[in-house]
């Protein structure tokens, strides 16, 4: 009960169901509900702090969902599925805009056409101790702050089967984007391996003509690129599930832009006592030289957060979440919240507490 218990609050159903084509019914009505109180502020720099203030958020986690199967003989199946987030503290959202798509799935694996999460996502967001979401998510200081956490649209995904507890993914984003002058292309991979107690992924993801400064987004520009390596693990022993990611970003902005080379690690522990799971997490970020040319070169941007994480589970259904996050930047640092972010400056540093209610369906 336990690793059960572990399994739904680490995952929350946040990621793509890997089982789309499996559901023993035709057509399956599925959602999550998912609301926090925040208390949230942000002091430190030369900027104005941001006072203290409170807060209603969905944290991008509220979902309504249909999926359908059909059995077409010979061991084929077809299967589609249209997820749209929705907001319960508001009435803001896009309608489709979470994992959907239709495709085939056999024996030879699965092909996908739609709109999905990357494999380079799927594979280092399992090992965020809270599911890639509320104050304390992952892309507080991981996955280039959210750059590498992608959900793209327009794109082409394989899924291989299941061999003994490996299997891998490949995505491809159509450059719908091209132009005479840049021809935008996002490619990604995973592959990972559960079995038992032990899960291990290793992901790729490289982004062509495309480049996001770390203060800024930027647009497309010819001969950019950004390239992303993941390698992650958890084991879990008795109540306790330990987990580990290590990631590693080069940017190359073209011309007298030089590659940045930035690397992130994270840490988290989950410990269950009964309906009560307690989380510790930890993740740093910090860039290598980034230069406007080769002789000038500016500091080098570091975070640090910390986070801790309460949930009391009434059922496999329903959680009330309890969370405490803190991120320190050094003076370069733009480091923020998992969601929700605040906006901050250089050398600010966000800190909240939040806590709510998640229902799934």
């Amino acid at each position: 009960m336990n690793k059960k218990l572990i399994a739904l609050a680490v995952a929350g159903a946040t990621l793509a169901p890997a089982a789309i084509a499996q559901t023993a019914n035709p057509v399956t009505l599925y959602g999550r509900v998912y609301v926090m109180f925040e208390n949230v502020k942000a002091a430190g720099g030369t900027a104005a702090p941001i006072s203290s203030r409170n807060r209603v958020n969905n944290n991008g986690a509220s979902f309504l969902g249909v999926r359908t199967t059909e059995d077409l003989g010979g061991g084929l199946r077809a299967f589609a599925q249209l997820e749209t987030e929705f907001r319960p503290d508001q009435n803001d959202t896009t309608f489709g805009n979470r994992n959907s798509g239709v495709g085939l799935a056999g024996n030879f694996g699965s092909i996908l056409l739609g709109r999905w999460d990357t494999p380079f996502k799927l594979a280092s967001a399992q090992f965020d101790a809270f599911g890639d979401t509320t104050l304390g998510g992952y892309t507080a200081a991981m996955s280039d702050r959210g750059q590498f956490n992608r959900r793209d649209q327009n794109v082409a995904q394989y899924w291989s089967p299941n061999f003994s507890g490996f299997a891998f993914r490949a995505s491809y984003t159509a450059n719908e984007g091209k132009t005479a002058t840049v021809n935008p292309v996002v490619t990604s991979m995973n592959a990972t391996y559960a079995k038992g107690p032990i899960t291990l992924a290793a992901g790729w993801e490289k982004h062509k003509d495309i480049f996001k400064n770390y203060a800024s987004p930027s647009a497309n520009v010819s001969g950019t690129n950004e390239t992303g390596v993941s390698l992650g693990g958890s084991v879990t022993f008795g109540p306790m599930r330990a987990a580990a990611l290590i990631q590693r970003f080069e940017k190359n902005g073209g011309g007298t832009t030089v590659t940045s080379d930035q690397r992130s690690q994270m840490f988290n522990l989950i410990y269950t006592a009964g309906k009560n799971q307690f989380v510790f997490q930890h993740q740093r970020s910090k860039d290598g030289a980034t230069r406007a040319t080769s002789a000038t070169a500016v500091a080098e941007p570091d975070t640090k957060v910390n986070s801790l994480g309460y949930y009391y589970n009434f059922s496999r259904r329903t959680s009330l979440i309890a969370v405490y996050s803190q991120t320190n930047n050094n003076r370069a640092g733009l480091g923020n919240f998992g969601a929700n972010v605040l906006p901050i400056a250089a050398d600010q540093d966000p800190r909240g507490f939040a806590f709510g209610f998640r229902h799934t369906f």
